[in-house]
Formats: C-alpha cells, sequence, structure tokens
C-alpha cells in the first residue's frame, strides 16, 4: 500500500483526525506506562512454534484506543492485533498494534512502541509511531511526518545514504527469515556498514528521524507496519516489499528506506526470494 495524497481527504479533517491520533496515542500511554517494568500480566498466546507473548497492557492499550474510536467514530472500522476486525471495509479504518515489541516490554527495554494507523478508502493515511516512556510520538502523513516530545514539535526528514556500503541497516531478529529470506538478509547485511537488532518498529522511526537509513522484515502482519507507511512517506522516506511494490494491505516482506537508492541496491538481494 502506498501512502495516499493527503489532498485526497480535506485539510480541516486530516487535521481533525491527526489531533486525535494524537488523543489515541495518550490514550494508549495511560494503559500502558503503569505496566512497564511492573507486574504486566504476561501470557503465552503461542503454541508449539513458539513464545508469542501478550501482556495486560497490550490488551488494556487497545480496548482503550478501541473505546475512543467507537465514541468519536462509530462509523469507522478497526482492525487489531489484540481483538481483531470490525468493519474493515469501512472508508476510514484505524489499524492497530498497541505495543509493537511485547518481548523488549517484558524485558524492561524501552523501544517498544504503540503503532496507530488510518487507512482512508484502503490506503494508509495517517499514522504514528509512539514510545511513550521516552516521551517521543512520530506522527504525520505524506504531506509532512514530525517528532513530537517534551512539549515540542519538529519536522522528521530522513538523511541521504545512497550507497548501502555506507548504511546502517536494522531488522528485528534474523530469526524470523526462512529460507532463503535468511541468505537475501545476509547478503544484505555483508554490503552495509553496520547493523542493528531487536528495535522492532522504533527502527522505523529512526529511519523517519534520519538515524537509521534501512529496516527489513518479513512476516508483518498489517498493524505491524500499516502506521509507518505515512510517516516514513511524509520524513521523506519509502516503503516496499522485498519486490520494490507498494506494501499490500495484509503486510509481509518489507523494506523501509530513507534513500530510494539505497533501497535500490538492497533490494537486488531481496527480490531473489
Amino acid at each position: 500500500m502506498t501512502a495516499p495524497n493527503p489532498e485526497t481527504v480535506s485539510p480541516q479533517v486530516l487535521d481533525e483526525l491527526d489531533a486525535y491520533l494524537v488523543e489515541l496515542n495518550r490514550a494508549a500511554a495511560g494503559a500502558i506506562l503503569p505496566l512497564f517494568r511492573s507486574d504486566h500480566g504476561l501470557v503465552d498466546k503461542g503454541d508449539d512454534l513458539g513464545f508469542d507473548p501478550v501482556t495486560e497492557a497490550d490488551k488494556g492499550a487497545e480496548r482503550a484506543i478501541r473505546a475512543l474510536i467507537a465514541e468519536r467514530y462509530p462509523d469507522h472500522g478497526v482492525i487489531g492485533e489484540e481483538y481483531g476486525e470490525d468493519r474493515p471495509d469501512a472508508e476510514f479504518v484505524w489499524v492497530l498494534d498497541p505495543i509493537d515489541g511485547t518481548r523488549a516490554f517484558i524485558a524492561g527495554l524501552p523501544v517498544w512502541t504503540t503503532l496507530i494507523g488510518l487507512r482512508f478508502q484502503g490506503k494508509p493515511l495517517l499514522g504514528s509511531i509512539g514510545q511513550s516512556f521516552l516521551g517521543e510520538l512520530y506522527i504525520g502523513h505524506a504531506g509532512g511526518s514530525r517528532l513530537m516530545t517534551r512539549g515540542e514539535s519538529r519536522p522528521l526528514k530522513v538523511r541521504p545514504c545512497p550507497r548501502l556500503a555506507d548504511a546502517l541497516i536494522a531488522t528485528t531478529d534474523p530469526a524470523i527469515f526462512q529460507g532463503a529470506e535468511r541468505e537475501a538478509w545476509r547478503s544484505v547485511r555483508a554490503g552495509a556498514r553496520l547493523a542493528r537488532l531487536g528495535c522492532d518498529a522504533y527502527a522505523y522511526a529512526m529511519v523517519a528521524a534520519g538515524t537509521i537509513d534501512l529496516v527489513i522484515e518479513a512476516g508483518l502482519k498489517s498493524w505491524d507496519i500499516d502506521a509507518a507507511i505515512p510517516v516514513i512517506a511524509g520524513a521523506g522516506g519509502v516503503t516496499t516489499d522485498w519486490q520494490g511494490d507498494a506494501v499490500g494491505a495484509h503486510g509481509g516482506r518489507v523494506a523501509i528506506a530513507g534513500d530510494r537508492a539505497c533501497l535500490d541496491e538492497a533490494l537486488v538481494a531481496l527480490k531473489a526470494v
């Protein structure tokens, strides 16, 4: 999915939705922060294939967000990691991951984020990547993105990095890659300057902030990536699948880059999968 031109929605409506997105992040933070580095009620919702943690913070934050959306925009749809779909074909659909990086959350590491995206007519329109413990909210749309922190706001801008050899790249965990995916990651990693692991969607925010150049992921769900697409676009970056095409409505293999030339170099290996 590519982020639609914000001009397809009136400036007044876009401003209203943007302001409400900030409110939704505050509500999520209110449910999450009391449980961070505390008794978070961990449950393993996985199966024999592996550990898949969920906490009361995940569930409480999504409930809080959904309740506010239902109150303010009862005709909007919602897709969420914890509580499924409600009118996913509506004109406006919120896509929620209350805590992306639950493993980091239960480890007490402040690189988990709250991802809230808004689709308009099936395409990501607005998005936010919130790290409430650090007081950071990366938010925006294709027309522009900003970082809100400590009562201040500043524009977000990716940095130029046309050569993969100069790039700082990231992925959540190389273990997520299967078969040929793993070889593709190794090829890209071998060509890059430095790789960082374990940051989940916080790495997406760092691309928008101009400190990371390329993030490569696989096996994503819609709630893992929808919110990031408008934020990255508004900061001047690009989000594609491993073939260089728009990310599909259900996630999948994704590459996020600040510089298209760097991405194109990485895609040589990724397209082979």
